[in-house]
């Protein structure tokens, strides 16, 4: 299925859901670091850049859409103003792109600050614009990796005919993360992987030098784990939605 990308970063969504067998068609990412690795890793690919200046009618239709809007209003270490902070606000963009586009599939990621902090208002607007939607809370820790990182994944998709859904089922898919419920064993085989992931080379200062060290700490900070992508890239399309 063809994807668009919103808040690209350096393209964590982006490469799980290629490896998951979808083609990403277009970006939208404004910080300049992150816009240089997806140039260097997906070049020839458009970004549309500042998501609040983007022309939707002109905009190459996709069949999904995603992406994890900002969250430094939605974390609980951050500024608590929610979807009405200016940074984490950009949700009615995101929303926004979903009216006009009208995708077969929309992925959400966002922090489990979300569910406090603005979640029954995303899904009143996924309502309203005809989407149903369900929801699930994955650690990459299910994946292999040797951190916890809990982060919310909404899944939406046309109600019916597109008129708005009366109900919300709660949690996407039918398999069960690699690790929530298995052994150890079991998670590393999914992440293709012997034992946790290697964060980074075990040598004292190792950072010492590096170019870009700061951005390239903040960018993988914002991204999203691609192994955790690919698992729920492996369920679109689902068996049930109608539309």
């Amino acid at each position: 299925m063809k994807v668009g990308s919103l808040f690209s970063g350096i393209g964590g969504l982006d490469l799980g859901l290629e490896r998951a067998g979808h083609t990403v068609v277009w970006q939208s990412e404004i910080d300049p670091f992150c816009c240089k690795v997806l140039a260097k890793h997906w070049p020839g690919i458009p970004n549309h850049g500042d998501i609040t200046a983007i022309d939707w009618g002109t905009v190459e239709p996709v069949d999904v859409l995603c992406g994890g809007f900002p969250c430094q209003d939605i974390s609980l270490a951050g500024t608590g103003q929610g979807l009405k902070g200016a940074r984490s606000g950009l949700w009615f963009e995101f929303a926004r792109a979903i009216s006009i586009l009208r995708p077969r599939y929309v992925l959400i990621e966002n922090v489990p600050g979300l569910f406090i902090r603005g979640f029954y208002r995303v899904l009143l607007n996924l309502a309203a614009i005809g989407y149903d939607a369900e929801w699930q809370c994955l650690q990459a820790a299910y994946f292999g990796a040797i951190h916890r990182r809990r982060r919310v994944f909404i899944l939406a998709y046309p109600h019916n005919n597109g008129t708005p859904p009366t109900a919300h089922r709660g949690c996407f898919g039918t398999r069960t993360p690699p690790g929530e419920h298995g052994t150890t064993q079991e998670i590393y085989h999914y992440s293709g992987g012997r034992g946790t992931w290697q964060a980074k080379p075990g040598m004292d200062r190792v950072g010492n030098g590096v170019p870009d060290w700061v951005d390239r700490l903040g960018s993988l900070g914002n991204a999203v784990v691609p192994q955790v992508a690919e698992y729920i890239g492996k369920q679109i399309p689902l068996t049930f939605p109608s539309g």
